[in-house]
């Protein structure tokens, strides 16, 4: 079993984890409904594995991968959030921690996964930052050794998410696609070029990668449209 490292980072996550700082707002339900999607369209097929990415930068796709770990783990599962956007990495800011090591330092074999793993403030959810941003993020991304690591997190863990860099910009999303049992893209109301998603929903599937849908970040709505149903 992996032992897992708590950060020496104050661990206080940002006002973009709202599914864990404000689980009862509105935002935080879409992401529940997205989980719920998710999980439905896997009837053939257990997802242990999903890859996010976006068309282009800016698009909300790191937001989007957090809180998605975030109310996976808030079911119980044993989550891994692996950040593999090795060009801008973001998530040791969201949930305030330490990225010495990480991703990085453990495709290069200068660390292990257990080493390189921190708790986060959300039980359940552990992370893997993307450690020091390498010079050949797309080899790391493409080797044995990422295969080999993959599979080790899997006998530690139910529900394994990754970050990848917006997928028009760089390889990497393409090369993890084929590796992921499922792929979301994520596109931004009102700003992602319609052409511009479709070119990337073809890289994806040219990649081999199974793409479950897309998810629409900062869609406008008016006030009373959203309803939540729980315990008060």
């Amino acid at each position: 079993m992996l032992k897992r490292k708590k950060s020496s980072v104050q661990q206080t996550t940002k006002r973009s984890l709202v599914a864990h700082t404000t689980p009862k707002a509105p935002i935080a339900e879409q992401y529940r409904t997205i989980r719920t999607n998710i999980e439905f369209s896997s009837v053939d097929q257990n997802i242990r594995s999903l890859m996010i990415t976006s068309a282009s930068p800016s698009e909300g796709k790191s937001t989007t991968t957090a809180n998605l770990a975030t109310v996976f783990a808030q079911q119980g599962k044993r989550v891994l959030l692996i950040d593999a956007d090795l060009r801008k990495p973001t998530a040791h800011y969201t949930f305030r921690a330490e990225n010495f090591k990480g991703l990085t330092t453990v495709l290069s074999r200068k660390s292990t996964l257990a080493d390189a793993i921190q708790t986060t403030e959300v039980a359940n959810l552990d992370l893997l930052s993307s450690g020091p941003i390498p010079p050949n993020p797309s080899e790391l991304i493409g080797s044995q050794v990422m295969k080999n690591m993959l599979e080790e997190a899997y006998e530690n863990y139910d529900f394994i998410i990754f970050d990848t860099p917006p997928i028009l910009s760089v390889t990497d999303a393409q090369i993890l696609a084929n590796q992921c049992d499922a792929t979301i893209l994520v596109v931004k109301s009102g700003s992602t070029v319609i052409d511009t998603a479709l070119k990337a929903k073809d890289l994806l599937q040219n990649a081999k990668g199974k793409l479950l849908g897309v998810v629409l970040n900062e869609k406008k709505v008016n006030i009373g449209e959203y309803y939540y149903y729980g315990q008060s």
